[in-house]
Order: C-alpha cells, then structure tokens, then sequence
C-alpha cells in the first residue's frame, strides 16, 4: 500500500503567500530602521551645518569690519547655503530623505555613476595607503626591518641577533702598482 502526498493548489498557495508576506514584513522593518537612522543622523547633521553657517556669518561679519567686502560676501553666500542645507537636513524625515536620494539618483544617473567612481578611486586609494601601513607594521611585528646594511630581525634581547648579509660589493678590478709599471716602450733603464 503506497500513499502518496498530494499537494492542492491552496496548500501550496498559502504557504508562498506567507513566505512572501514575511519577506515583506521584513523589509518593511529594514526599511524602517534605515530611515529611522537617516533621520536621526540628518537632524545631527543639520544641527551640525546650522552651527557652521553661524560660524561663517561672524568670519564674514570680521572680514566686513577690516573691510575686505569682496570675501566677506562670498563668506556670507556660503553661510546661507550650508544653512539652508542644514534646515533641509533638520527638517527632513529619514523617509524624506532617502526618497530625493532615489529621485536624484533616477534623474541623474550620470551623477551617481561619476559619484561611484570617485568613491571607488578614493576607497581603493585609502585601502592602498592602508595596506602599505599594514604590510610595515606585520614586518616590524615579525623582527624585520627595512634598514639596511646590518638588519637585525628577532625580538629585542634576543641571544644573540642574528644580523642579515651584507650584499656583495661591486667588483673592481685591480689597479697596477706603480712601482712594477714597466717603462713605456722606447725608454731604456
């Protein structure tokens, strides 16, 4: 007697639904998460940016009073911008936020792809400049130097350090000796 599982439409169903309204909920809590992180870290970031635009407005109210008019309002302008921007950061929500990211990102995709790419070159360039440090530092841990001539390698106070070779000093021929230089032809002794 062999039973066999038969699966009906609705079993099947409703379990793809459920799996599907789980994923659903999960990213709805992500989502929330990440907007609700935005939200804060841009109302600091605004807060931050309105101080800054304080601090430019009294540079640009100094450099109005040693009369130097020209940077003054160049300082002023940029006061303004970075205060505007700090508003926008303050006044925004997280879900705000991420949504004119997205809208930027669809209207300009150029943007985002030469932004990308200075992202990249500063990131491999940071990883770089890192990984030299790295490479140093793991050398140092292990006893070796990158001094030379005598290159000691093992911990301090060893018994006794082993010293690295010497390289080979280039070869020079050797010079006659004047003393036994014979005459140059035509002389007689």
């Amino acid at each position: 007697m062999t039973q066999g599982f038969e699966n009906s439409p609705s079993s099947d169903g409703g379990a793809a639904d459920q799996a599907k309204e789980k994923a659903q909920q999960a990213a709805g809590k992500a989502k929330n998460r990440v907007a609700t992180e935005v939200d804060t870290r841009s109302t600091q970031a605004g807060e931050q940016l309105r101080s800054t635009a304080g601090d430019v407005r009294s540079v640009a109210g100094e450099l109005r009073g040693q009369g130097k008019d020209k940077p003054a309002d160049l300082a002023e302008k940029a006061a303004e911008r970075v205060e505007r921007l700090g508003d926008y950061l303050h006044r925004s929500d997280g879900d705000r936020l991420l949504s004119d990211a997205e809208d930027f990102a669809r209207s300009r995709p150029w943007a985002v792809s030469v932004g990308g790419l200075l992202m990249g070159f500063a990131a491999s360039r940071f990883l770089k400049a890192s990984s030299d440090r790295r490479y140093q530092a793991r050398r140092s841990e292990n006893g070796a130097t990158t001094r030379w001539p005598a290159q000691t390698t093992g911990p301090v106070g060893a018994n006794p350090p082993r010293v690295s070779p010497q390289p080979e000093a280039p070869y020079v021929p050797p010079q006659p000796d004047p003393s036994r230089v014979p005459p140059p032809p035509g002389v007689v002794h």
